[in-house]
């Protein structure tokens, strides 16, 4: 349906003359006023070139204003809905020791809805192409990796192996990543140790924001720790996963998400530590 435009009415010095069907009107006593002159023949185009382009530019500036209000209130709304969704996020991880050793299910799915949330509304939209938001040192705060059952016991990690921090360097320069675990054995003057992963990463896909990760070296210090490890040692490789790839699905300044080619994710905080 086609929308009439209404003008606002338009000083008597202004209406277009009807020319020649002036006397027509005359003879007939048919008088029109002016505003419905303008309002129902004249198009906005016929009037007066000096106020058409005084009303354009009033226009074009009150949108101009509108716009920029509006592009001003969407960015805080959606910055005060990803604080929110992050502190219900941090609020949901308090407890479950990074969910290492596993994570109700009611929890779980929690967890994976923020997360979806928070990558719905991802600030740094490709990643893979800003891979100086990825630098850096980041700490590990949570990933549906798990160490259960026999794994666990294998490891010694129910009774006399505790686990410390779970860090992470980026050198986007070298392409190069290094993992840091770290290890706290009880009875041994409670000696504390790491497991060192180095890996290299390259762009693998822009488009979904993959990169490659490619195994380069491991080590466990002090060699205390490494007698302990030895027997397991490529299970202990084996769960935290030195290959793949890594799509980076949520990045700004203080939070990173990631999955990786076997559906698991990561979610890490910038850290000020560095571990190199």
């Amino acid at each position: 349906m086609a929308t009439k435009l209404v003008q606002p009415p338009v000083p008597a010095q202004h209406v277009v003359p009807l020319s020649t069907r002036i006397p027509q009107m005359i003879r007939s006593r048919r008088l029109i006023p002016a505003t419905r002159l303008w309002t129902q023949s004249t198009r906005f185009w016929d009037c007066p070139s000096r106020f058409r382009s005084t009303y354009t530019t009033k226009v074009a500036e009150q949108s101009s204003g509108l716009v920029e209000d509006n592009m001003e209130i969407e960015e805080q709304a959606v910055s005060r809905t990803l604080t929110q969704i992050k502190a219900d996020l941090y609020q949901v991880l308090q407890g479950i020791n990074r969910g290492i050793f596993g994570v109700a299910s009611a929890k779980k799915s929690e967890i994976e809805r923020l997360v979806e949330l928070l990558e719905s509304q991802n600030p740094t939209p490709d990643p893979a192409s800003n891979l100086e938001k990825v630098g850096g040192c980041w700490k590990l705060v949570y990933s549906t990796v798990t160490i259960l059952g026999s794994k666990r016991t294998k490891l010694g990690l129910r009774d006399f192996i505790s686990l410390g921090d779970f860090s992470q360097n980026i050198d986007v320069v070298k392409g190069k990543a290094v993992n840091v675990i770290k290890f706290n054995v009880r009875g041994l003057n409670m000696l504390n140790g790491q497991l060192t992963i180095e890996a290299f990463f390259k762009i693998a896909s822009k488009s979904v924001n993959r990169v490659d990760i490619i195994y380069d070296t491991s080590t466990i210090t002090p060699d205390q720790l490494m007698n302990m490890f030895r027997k397991n040692y490529d299970l202990l490789l084996g769960i935290f996963n030195p290959e793949g790839w890594l799509e980076i699905s949520y990045v700004d300044d203080t939070l990173r998400i990631g999955r990786d080619d076997k559906g698991n994710i990561f979610i890490l905080e910038r850290s000020e530590e560095n571990i190199v």
